[in-house]
């Protein structure tokens, strides 16, 4: 099939390429280069550099005879929305109705939305939450990604597109971005690579739901496979403090050293847990990345970067 993975150059989104790739697609790869990397963009992909809101998107759509679109560009970081909500909601809202409506015009068969658990839930009722739970969202990032679930819920209704959207917990592991809402792993690995303090807000005991990239990978490749449509939570069911991912990361690096505290961040939720029993019982995924497992791979991973092979 061919296939438009949008934010492929971005951390989650290369790992889903290069899944689609292995699997034999034809995947054409649009980034604007403003979080994604190079380095990220799969060789056998067909790479564009472009924004969503590029006029030229449309027609690359219908020259590629896009089937199926899997859409992960975004404007990725909750502490930049709050800052600049309006640029926010131009990437995130305002691009998807231009995918939406390209998807529309071209006759794509699928579009998958990656939407987020980890933020769109609000303070819970119930640990983990499932796919029923009230979205309470509580950042400009979080609002836009509710939005445009919403949008999808109309093209799907007014227009028989079929709409997946997945809601990713923490999202962890190689390639990842310091910014995004698992940015803490990132940032913890490249403190303890370079030995520099690393800070724990609050007490540290707050949860969240940490599941890894190649788990998420594998997750959209069910979507496609098993033609999925409507709304699924894609996490472990299981938390972990941010003292625990620190303690983790701090033994793989031989480090004995605690980080330090501060101040717990204003509006920070204490747990964020959610159920992925839905997609479980429609494509038998289950999360198989044990977090000590991951965390190594990522740890491997930073350690590369700060100390390449000669």
């Amino acid at each position: 099939m061919n296939i438009l993975v949008t934010g492929g150059a971005g951390f989650i989104g290369s790992h889903i390429v290069d899944a689609y790739l292995n699997l034999g697609h034809r995947v054409i790869i649009l980034d604007n280069l403003s979080s994604g990397k190079k380095e990220n963009i799969a060789s056998g992909g067909v790479f564009y550099e472009m924004d969503l809101l590029d006029p030229r998107v449309e027609k690359l759509i219908k020259d590629e005879h896009i089937e199926i679109i899997n859409h992960h560009a975004a404007q990725i970081s909750v502490t930049h929305s709050v800052a600049h909500p309006g640029e926010d909601a131009n990437t995130n809202i305002l691009g998807s109705i231009k995918l939406l409506e390209a998807a529309k015009s071209c006759g794509v068969k699928q579009f998958i939305f990656a939407s987020t658990g980890g933020a769109i839930y609000g303070l819970q009722d119930v640990f983990p939450a499932d796919e029923s739970h009230a979205c309470r969202p509580e950042s400009p990032y979080a609002i836009s990604k509710f939005s445009v679930e919403n949008y999808l819920h109309y093209y799907r209704k007014t227009y028989g597109l079929n709409t997946t959207i997945l809601r990713y917990s923490n999202v962890y592991g190689p390639r990842q971005d310091p910014h995004g809402e698992a940015g803490v792993v990132a940032i913890f690995c490249q403190k303890l690579l370079s030995k520099s303090p690393a800070i724990i807000y609050g007490d540290g005991e707050q949860t969240r739901d940490f599941v890894s990239v190649q788990d998420v990978a594998q997750a959209n490749v069910l979507a496609i496979t098993h033609s999925l449509a409507g709304i699924y939570n894609i996490g472990t069911g299981k938390e972990t403090t941010v003292n625990e991912l620190f303690h983790h990361l701090a033994q793989m690096a031989g480090n004995n050293v605690s980080a330090q505290h501060a101040p717990a961040r204003k509006g920070e939720l204490q747990r964020s847990v959610i159920d992925p029993g839905r997609f479980q019982k429609s494509t038998d995924w289950k999360p198989g990345m044990p977090i000590k497992e991951g965390l190594g791979k990522t740890y491997e991973f930073f350690s590369r970067q700060t100390n390449p092979p000669a």
